[in-house]
């Protein structure tokens, strides 16, 4: 029987990997991408690790140059915001924020 005909047995498909998204956010000193860490926090869709806040001392990486560099995918940026006249000064949130990706796979393809 040829590979053409209507009666071939249909070879089965690899099962599709099972992929998960890792969140990682840095907020830099300022809105270059290799400017220093200065705040992150990090998601784990995978369920391998459950990062909290305050649980290291470094950041995981220096700048968000570095992620970049070791393969997380910058998805946003903060939109730059000039101070309010007078307000240059004021103290709030951390207006540097990054965020990256990653995707991880769950398990080898079979």
């Amino acid at each position: 029987m040829t590979v053409d005909s209507p009666m071939a047995t249909p070879t089965p498909a690899a099962p599709a990997p099972v992929l998960r998204q890792q969140v990682l956010v840095l907020y830099l000193l300022n809105s270059a991408l290799d400017s220093d860490v200065v705040g992150w926090s990090q998601y784990d869709g995978t369920g391998r690790t459950s990062p909290t806040t305050g649980d290291s001392a470094e950041p995981p990486y220096g700048t968000g140059l570095d992620a970049l560099k070791d393969g997380w995918r910058l998805i946003q940026a903060a939109q730059l915001v000039p101070p309010y006249p007078g307000h240059e000064h004021d103290v709030s949130f951390l207006k540097h924020e990054f965020f990256f990706e990653r995707i991880e796979k769950l398990q080898a393809d079979l």
